[in-house]
């Protein structure tokens, strides 16, 4: 019988390690269904004309927000506020909060809210919206109840897709200061409150960078009479550098005179029309 000698059988194993350490862990990329949905998502955005790495930005919720939430989010914009599809990408991508937002939670209560309280039409809705699409992540309890009451009371003001902004400026920081601003100017306030129910867009303007500059040149430079104004609010509207000033040297330059409506308003070929007629008149004399 054959023997098998041990010494002659020699196995090599690998060392096993001095120390035992952990196996590091591997982020694995997102799975093909996650990454086709993403994929998808980026798709609607862009058919909407959102800037999608913009909206990520803003909105990091985004990412996993499902595409269903988004839909429901288009699909209350179009069948609710009635406001078209080819406005979404613009408003969407100017406030992308609302493309996680839940419907009910936010946009149905702004919706109530500027139907039955502020009593837009479904008509005139969609305008005020298109106009103010800040009206859409405006808190209803905080922001636009206390501008309501404050428009409708203190200046018997009624909403319009014209003065729906200001349903979204602070009553404190805002709108009060402006007619603060005019009643120390020296008007009433019941002399305020007409100005601002005959040109709304006065609560808008800077006191800054339009009221002050604006009212400076037409006491020292046009040495007008304040009862002008109150008579003729929307001069505010008008460019300080762009209109007023040059028309009103040219007033200036030939010794005539034309009320603020009649030196603003006109187009440039009929202020032209009128200043010549007046340097005729005045030469008759």
């Amino acid at each position: 019988m054959t023997s098998i000698h041990s010494h002659n059988l020699h196995l090599h194993l690998p060392h096993p390690p001095s120390t035992l350490t952990a196996t590091p862990t591997t982020t694995l990329p997102p799975s093909t269904t996650t990454g086709l949905q993403f994929r998808h998502k980026l798709l609607y955005l862009e058919s909407l004309n959102i800037n999608s790495l913009k909206a990520l930005s803003l909105n990091p919720t985004l990412r996993t927000t499902p595409l269903s939430t988004l839909l429901a989010v288009e699909d209350t914009l179009l069948s609710t506020f009635h406001l078209p599809r080819s406005s979404l990408g613009r408003i969407l991508d100017m406030f992308p909060s609302l493309l996680s937002a839940v419907p009910s939670a936010t946009l149905l209560p702004v919706h109530h809210f500027l139907r039955h309280h502020a009593d837009l039409s479904s008509s005139l809705l969609p305008r005020a919206v298109l106009r103010c699409p800040r009206l859409l992540v405006s808190s209803v309890p905080d922001q636009l109840r206390p501008s309501l009451l404050f428009l409708r009371h203190r200046l018997r003001l009624p909403i319009t897709p014209h003065t729906a902004v200001l349903l979204v400026s602070s009553v404190d920081n805002t709108l009060l200061p402006k007619l603060h601003f005019l009643e120390n100017l020296g008007f009433a306030p019941h002399q305020v409150v007409v100005m601002v129910q005959r040109s709304p867009a006065l609560l808008t303007y800077s006191i800054e960078n339009n009221l002050v500059p604006k009212t400076e040149f037409f006491l020292r430079e046009m040495k007008g009479d304040l009862g002008e104004i109150e008579r003729f609010p929307q001069y505010f509207s008008f460019s300080l550098d762009g209109r007023i000033k040059p028309r009103f040297r040219l007033l200036e330059e030939y010794g005539v005179s034309m009320s603020l409506k009649d030196m603003l308003t006109v187009s440039d070929g009929e202020f032209d029309i009128r200043l010549l007629e007046l340097r005729l008149r005045t030469a008759d004399q």
